[in-house]
């Protein structure tokens, strides 16, 4: 059978071009939502291949699933699709796929519960820092003051978030600059940033020989940032959010000339203080529209021997 072949190489033609096209754009950096978006499509087609394939495969090896899959579907479209006369790769390749499903289910799951663990961690060691006062419990204030020598700031996901910000960074940003970095990390908040980097992990851990899930961890990591700069200078001005940034970083020695693991963030304050133009609408509506239409191409690949069958 040769729609399950034809949606694992459409898989993997989706898994090695649109990584490729999307680093030779010039929009991303620009538009970094846009560029969240057309990412989360790419991977969902590669994966909706998988899962697409899987299906048919399992329904061409064996009687059982083939009757549930094409419960009350009629004879037309059930001869449209020559089950019976697959060889035995239907059965290796539905099993191989099952169990590629399976550990991505399993690396999620792990990603999920490792970062449970890291967040009941630090709100542990939160609370060595910064001790509830009589009457108040974990998680009730929005925003936590800690001492602390180095200005950080950062934003604690799960059921009861929690902005934490030192009094170091209060010292040295003021005024807007202060506000700007606060909206940067509703940003990530709002946008629940979290789940993104959580997904991109497990799909990056769980199949380290695929390019493009690797691709889309580092994306994910950097677009989520750009997104939320631009979310905060919306508010507050690219100069101001810009000014935050390097009041928040020079300590670190990112803006020195050896690598660090903020090396991003010089990056980011120039992207800022020499802002590009932004795409215009009707090719923002286009990138859209055609990115959507990404994961629908494996559907309509599956479908279409039924549906010729039924036109």
């Amino acid at each position: 059978m040769m729609v399950p072949a034809a949606l694992l190489l459409l898989g993997a033609l989706a898994a090695v071009v649109a990584p490729r096209l999307l680093a030779r754009a010039d929009w991303p950096d620009h538009e970094p939502v846009l560029a969240l978006w057309v990412w989360q499509c790419v991977v969902a087609a590669v994966l909706l291949c998988c899962a697409l394939s899987m299906t048919l495969s399992a329904a061409a090896a064996w009687q059982a699933v083939r009757g549930h899959v094409f419960a009350n579907a009629p004879h037309a479209v059930l001869d449209a699709y020559p089950l019976v006369t697959t060889g035995p790769w239907a059965a290796a390749t539905a099993v191989a796929l099952a169990c590629g499903g399976a550990w991505t289910a399993a690396m999620l799951v792990r990603e999920v519960l490792r970062a449970r663990s890291r967040r009941r961690r630090r709100r542990a060691e939160l609370l060595v820092r910064a001790p509830l006062l009589p009457g108040e419990g974990p998680g009730a204030e929005p925003l936590v003051v800690l001492e602390g020598e180095r200005p950080d700031a950062w934003w604690m996901s799960g059921p009861a978030p929690q902005l934490v910000i030192t009094t170091a960074a209060l010292r040295r940003l003021k005024g807007r600059q202060l506000d700007s970095l606060l909206a940067h990390e509703q940003g990530h908040a709002q946008a629940r940033h979290d789940w993104l980097l959580h997904c991109s992990a497990a799909l990056a851990t769980g199949f380290p020989q695929v390019p493009v899930f690797a691709a889309f961890r580092d994306e994910m990591h950097r677009l989520v940032e750009l997104s939320a700069d631009d979310m905060a200078s919306r508010r507050f001005g690219r100069l101001t959010t810009a000014l935050a940034l390097v009041e928040l970083n020079e300590d670190r020695g990112v803006f020195g000339p050896c690598p660090t693991p903020h090396a991003h963030v010089p990056q980011r304050v120039h992207r800022l203080l020499a802002p590009q133009d932004r795409l215009t609408t009707t090719r923002r509506l286009g990138l859209t529209a055609t990115a959507a239409l990404v994961p629908v191409i494996p559907v309509l690949v599956a479908f279409v021997p039924g549906l010729r069958a039924l036109g």
